[in-house]
């Protein structure tokens, strides 16, 4: 099992291997080459189309050209790859949606590069689990429910003071 976390990538040629994520607003781009078999996931934070000049794989675009790349040094050939994006939650209730903008920046991206969106899970409002199996393209989505309850504190007694003089 190979765990990509925010801003990073994770590709293989290995039919043992299992790469797993877990989004909110964030957006993985699972990427297949059904010839060579290959195939690899990303995880980035922002679309970053306006930050060129950052590297960081937190940034969509820089994400996408490391996991192409990564997946033609396997033997993968871009004419041939595949997509699936999967995330984009809305996970804050007010401000501007990040998740929406993540997510219209895979299908602008891949549109732009000529990448076959074959399908996709975006948007909501519940972060997702996702594992794929890099040889086959094969993804598993689970919805990840709100299982954490609500810690409530009960208001500490009011101390009642004795006589006119207090204890501390």
């Amino acid at each position: 099992m190979i765990f990509v976390v925010q801003g990073t990538y994770a590709v293989s040629s290995n039919p043992d291997e299992v790469i797993q994520t877990l989004l909110g607003s964030c957006v993985a781009t699972c990427l297949y080459d059904p010839v060579a078999k290959v195939g690899g996931l990303n995880h980035y934070l922002l679309s970053g189309e306006n930050q060129v000049s950052n590297n960081s794989l937190s940034y969509g675009t820089n994400a996408m050209e490391m996991l192409i790349n990564g997946l033609m040094k396997l033997g993968a050939r871009r004419e041939r790859l595949q997509a699936k994006l999967f995330g984009g939650a809305s996970m804050m209730a007010a401000g501007r949606d990040i998740g929406l903008q993540n997510g219209e920046f895979g299908k602008r991206f891949l549109e732009r590069e000529r990448i076959a969106l074959i399908s996709t899970s975006l948007g909501g409002k519940q972060a997702r689990k996702i594992r794929m199996i890099p040889t086959t393209g094969h993804v598993q989505q689970m919805m990840v429910q709100d299982a954490v309850p609500l810690i409530v504190q009960k208001p500490a007694a009011a101390r009642q003071p004795v006589d006119d003089l207090e204890l501390f």
